[in-house]
């Protein structure tokens, strides 16, 4: 085997994996989206349909559905301009090496005891807040234009920042590592038709930055006091203190160490 051949076969195989990478972050960004969603559904159907025409010989139906497929990528591209750019920026917000701080068991405690605590106080005291938890995907894109803390977290600074009285207050929290970054923050709000509409503008913009990004998004309701955590593009909505708590922690977890978690609990089963 000479060292062309060896290159011949590298070069193929790159070719696959770059092709199968285009295909994952496509596909998992478009499940995020339900406009996007109903785009590739309606590709799909106008294909079935070309199809079914020409195995009929539907001629008029054959013609028309033709120029749909030759015009209609640009129709798209005009229509759902905003939705592609979603999908790009999210693409190139996203560090394929990571970038977030792996934080120790230790850490990763304090974290949770520290936000658990402030968010007991404000259920009980009604004060409303947002507090989002960067994990992969970069959001500096908020950071920039919000009001910079760059402090360790703790319960007092929490509740300091969301107190009514505070200019902050009303936006949201971004929370990098085990320090609070910045607060203030404001982020887009979610256009998911499938969202209640009693809910207000801090469960929209939660549900907003976790359709757009991989964050942990904490929501205290300024009206009942109930806690809320969005995250997967999904609003996990008047969630107890218990399981608040439990799914923070689940989230916050190591990918590797979850995996981990899974194999030994298939292990016990057998």
């Amino acid at each position: 085997m000479n060292l062309s051949l060896v290159w011949d076969i590298f070069t193929k195989i790159l070719d696959i994996c770059f092709v199968w990478i285009a295909f994952y972050y496509i596909l998992k960004n478009v499940k995020n989206n339900i406009k996007m969603v109903l785009i590739v559904k309606g590709v799909i159907l106008i294909l079935i349909v070309k199809l079914l025409s020409d195995w009929l010989n539907l001629y008029t139906v054959g013609v028309i559905l033709e120029y749909a497929i030759q015009w209609g990528p640009l129709a798209i591209i005009v229509i759902f301009q905003p939705e592609i750019r979603s999908v790009l920026e999210s693409l190139g917000r996203t560090q394929l090496l990571g970038r977030h701080k792996i934080l120790t068991v230790d850490e990763r405690e304090k974290v949770v005891y520290e936000i658990t605590r402030a968010v007991e106080y404000l259920r009980k005291n009604r004060i409303g807040a947002l507090i989002v938890i960067e994990r992969e995907i970069s959001l500096e894109e908020y950071i920039k234009n919000s009001t910079k803390v760059y402090a360790d977290i703790s319960d007092s600074l929490l509740e300091t920042i969301f107190f009514p009285n505070s200019p902050l207050h009303d936006g949201g929290v971004i929370i990098q590592g085990d320090r609070i970054t910045c607060a203030g923050a404001v982020f887009k709000t979610s256009m998911n038709p499938g969202i209640s509409k009693r809910l207000g503008t801090r469960h929209r913009a939660g549900l907003g930055i976790a359709e757009e990004s991989d964050a942990i998004a904490l929501i205290v309701s300024e009206e009942t006091g109930r806690l809320s955590i969005a995250v997967d593009s999904k609003l996990h909505y008047n969630l107890e203190p218990d399981q608040f708590r439990m799914m923070l922690i689940d989230e916050l977890k190591p990918k590797m160490e979850v995996f981990f978690e899974a194999d030994e609990s298939d292990g016990e089963e057998e």
